[in-house]
């Protein structure tokens, strides 16, 4: 048996995206101002009882594919320095 999409349905699934698309490109920014802020960040310098949460930051961007971090990256219009 075969489902036929209507019309409805397909505006639904395309306000869907529309909206998973621009809550993407929100947590891009967030994503790409965080590498950035622990680019520059002497870990050395870092008050008390912050290293776990800095730690558990650079992990989680650490462990990004390339291109979304590139992606990030570009979304706060930041790029990388070897």
């Amino acid at each position: 048996m075969q489902h036929a999409i209507n019309q409805e349905e397909i505006n639904m699934l395309r306000s869907e995206l529309e909206i998973l698309m621009k809550e993407r490109q929100a947590l891009l920014k967030v994503t790409g101002a965080a590498a950035g802020l622990i680019a520059e960040l002497d870990s050395h310098s870092l008050p008390n009882g912050t290293e776990e949460a800095a730690d558990l930051l650079a992990s989680s961007v650490n462990a990004l594919t390339e291109e979304t971090l590139k992606d990030a990256l570009s979304a706060v219009h930041a790029e990388i320095v070897n």
